[in-house]
């Protein structure tokens, strides 16, 4: 994978084009820490050049999975992190006509590695919370449209996310995601009219 580093960020290019790992620089001392987590400049150097207009942030009890989101006539770029406790983050490509078509790529989130995840348009999102709490903070290039929601399966056989455990536990164990209603019922990447 191929990296840019511009001022206190790293920026790595992941499998799928757009999708994009940031790491931050953090500096501490025994008072705490500081960083940067967001500087338009650098980021435009790192390949981001989203113009964010909103900032979302929700606090999620372990097992929860939230996802897989998009929105279908107003998409959204995300650029996520975790301020609190451990995700896995993920992204599906929903472009028509990407050669990635379908794919996924994930990551582990925490308060702890400070990394960031950048989710281009055209993307399905949602994240599976590993530790026993985690609070999850984003910023969208469009605000939330709530009459243009899509889903997609968060386990659907044609994409095969490779899930994993949740803290305390060996193996990842379907029986205990927890999920919404919403999320129960959404479409398979076959069935999607994206």
């Amino acid at each position: 994978m191929q990296s840019v580093v511009s001022g206190n960020f790293t920026f790595t290019k992941t499998s799928i084009d757009g999708v994009i790992i940031v790491d931050v620089i953090s500096y501490g001392d025994e008072r705490g820490y500081f960083m940067e987590t967001y500087k338009e400049p650098d980021f435009m150097k790192g390949g981001i050049d989203a113009r964010f207009v909103q900032d979302n942030q929700s606090s999620s009890t372990k097992g929860v999975l939230r996802g897989l989101h998009f929105q279908i006539e107003h998409p959204q770029a995300k650029l996520v992190r975790v301020i609190s406790g451990e995700v896995f983050d993920v992204a599906v490509d929903l472009r028509k006509g990407s050669p990635t078509f379908g794919k996924w790529e994930g990551v582990v989130l925490s308060a702890e590695n400070k990394r960031q995840f950048f989710i281009p348009r055209g993307f399905a999102h949602g994240f599976l919370v590993l530790s026993d709490t985690a609070e999850f903070c984003y910023k969208c290039d469009d605000i939330y449209h709530p009459n243009d929601e899509g889903g997609l399966m968060w386990n659907d056989p044609a994409i095969n996310i490779e899930w994993p455990a949740l803290q305390g536990d060996d193996v990842f164990d379907e029986s205990k995601v927890i999920l919404s209603k919403k999320d129960v019922e959404h479409a398979h990447l076959g069935n999607l009219a994206v």
